[in-house]
């Protein structure tokens, strides 16, 4: 079950992991990477293909008060975002690490799209209320993937290289 349909989570934000899509994963992979997070952090929902490659798993972060969707994405949507993504930020004022992991991107064809939702603190009704939410736990777990594939994690709202 997606956390999108949890009625105790709420989405907040969409980030990706661009790398190549011959480095696609396996199940196994991820599930060693991610125990490298330690024992508070709990995986459920996990899937792979017949090949035994990666493609969707949730993530719950109880003591950040965050979870995680992460699927596999291949193929032309991810080149097309790519392109955009790219042609976007040449034009930004890059670091030398910036610029080197953009032209990292321009070759990538598959993603994972990590949805980050936000636990629902009973009594917390709408956005604008003190948030529990503790990103934290996204940016290790961005890290952690981009390592595992050889990628770089984005930002597509803002158009940042993480």
């Amino acid at each position: 079950m997606s956390l999108f349909e949890n009625e105790q989570y709420r989405w907040r934000e969409t980030y990706f992991v661009l790398f190549h899509e011959k480095d696609r994963p396996t199940l196994a992979d991820v599930q060693k990477t991610l125990a490298l997070l330690g024992h508070q952090y709990k995986v459920i929902e996990q899937r792979s293909d017949e090949g035994g490659f990666f493609e969707s798993l949730t993530l719950i972060s109880p003591d950040d008060f965050s979870a995680m969707d992460i699927t596999y994405l291949a193929g032309e949507e991810v080149k097309e975002q790519v392109g955009e993504l790219t042609e976007e930020m040449e034009n930004a004022a890059l670091t030398r690490d910036e610029k080197q992991k953009l032209k990292q991107v321009k070759s990538c064809d598959a993603r994972f799209d990590v949805y980050h939702f936000e636990q629902v603190v009973m009594g917390q009704i709408d956005e604008d209320d003190e948030s529990y939410l503790d990103p934290g736990a996204l940016l290790i777990v961005l890290e952690h993937l981009a390592r595992m594939c050889g990628g770089v994690g984005v930002d597509p709202q803002s158009g940042t290289l993480v």
